[in-house]
């Protein structure tokens, strides 16, 4: 058997998954946990590491193949030169095995550079030291030639890429 992806209709994944398995399908929809600010509160929520696709695993004769473009939640099998693309089994284990280290780097951690967007310090550049509850910040800004910690909110923080 070969490993396949599907093109998902947008925030249908959940329920593609569930057709193709009702089906008898063999899937994989891997999910992380991602943390994020929502309405300056810190949130996790658990999102597909690959929005919009997942992966079956079937032979190319198998009569399965007929009925996935009707599934609900499916828009396609992603293709080339009209023939689906087969992913190789390592890279489906290697993902696998990568769910865990992928969860592990969400959220802003300490000694990160930030930018801060918002406030009497917007456009500052700053280094993350900690969170402190839910809705605040400890940042390390340089002001008169020496490091100052502010509690700044999360909602005026991002991420430097």
């Amino acid at each position: 058997m070969t490993w396949y992806a599907l093109q998902l209709k947008p925030a249908q994944g959940n329920r593609a998954l569930e057709n193709l398995q009702n089906q008898d399908i063999a899937c994989f929809y891997p999910k992380v946990t991602v943390e994020k600010v929502q309405g300056g509160k810190r949130v996790k929520k658990l999102e597909p590491l690959f929005p919009g696709y997942l992966f079956v695993n079937l032979e190319q004769t198998d009569p399965m193949w007929a009925k996935l473009r009707s599934t609900r939640g499916v828009i396609r099998i992603v293709s080339f030169a009209n023939k689906p693309a087969p992913i190789p089994d390592d890279i489906i284990q290697h993902i696998k095995n990568s769910l865990d280290r992928v969860a592990e780097q969400g959220g802003i951690k300490p000694g990160q550079a930030v930018e801060l967007e918002e406030g009497p310090f917007k456009g500052i550049n700053a280094i993350f030291q900690a969170y402190e509850g839910e809705e605040r910040a400890i940042v390390l800004i340089s002001f008169m030639q020496k490091q100052q910690a502010v509690k700044v909110p999360l909602s005026a923080i991002r991420r430097q890429r």
